[in-house]
């Protein structure tokens, strides 16, 4: 049964809030950012600020830092896109990606050159410079605009418990398949 509550959200709702969530295993303090590699509708891969797969995080022994940036960690969009590249058939060619923040201009050097045409960026971090390099070549980029009534939702799915729900139809049972003697 369908109810006022339950708004379905527009794929960059969808899509923008898997970010945030990604975003929240971040492993360097000093910002949470997560990042979805889309294409067709479908994930390809995710990414969030983090070490190197094996290597200490700086929630563990600390930031390395290099002229005030921390660069222990790799951010959220080059990790998605260096997941995408480690499942065999994977493309990021024709991609969009969501993220949470504005990329650095590393990570939009690296989103031009893996072929990725849309960029929704969640909010700008810095400076906007990065989103003017994209459309420079060629990337669609737009500022996601949150709707309201999806806030609400995610809110409401968060802080409500998970229903106990049962099929109109009744439990489903199994029949059991006799063991047949072979002539």
């Amino acid at each position: 049964m369908a109810t006022a509550h339950n708004h379905r959200p527009t794929w960059d709702d969808y899509f923008m809030s898997i970010a945030r969530i990604i975003a929240t295993r971040s492993t360097c303090d000093r910002l949470e950012a997560g990042a979805v590699l889309v294409k067709n509708n479908r994930i390809i891969s995710t990414g969030y600020n983090g070490s190197p797969p094996g290597l200490p995080h700086c929630d563990d022994v600390g930031h390395l830092l290099e002229e005030g940036h921390c660069v222990r960690t790799i951010h959220g969009e080059h990790n998605a896109i260096l997941q995408a590249a480690t499942v065999p058939g994977a493309s990021t060619e024709g991609s969009t990606m969501y993220t949470k923040y504005t990329p650095c201009i590393h990570c939009a050097k690296y989103v031009i050159a893996t072929g990725v045409k849309r960029v929704v960026v969640g909010k700008v971090y810095r400076n906007a410079q990065a989103m003017e390099y994209l459309r420079d070549a060629g990337i669609q980029v737009e500022l996601y605009e949150p709707g309201l009534d999806w806030n609400n939702r995610v809110v409401e799915i968060f802080t409500r418990d998970i229903e106990d729900r049962y099929a109109k139809e009744g439990n489903v049972q199994l029949e059991e398949k006799t063991a047949t003697k072979n002539p």
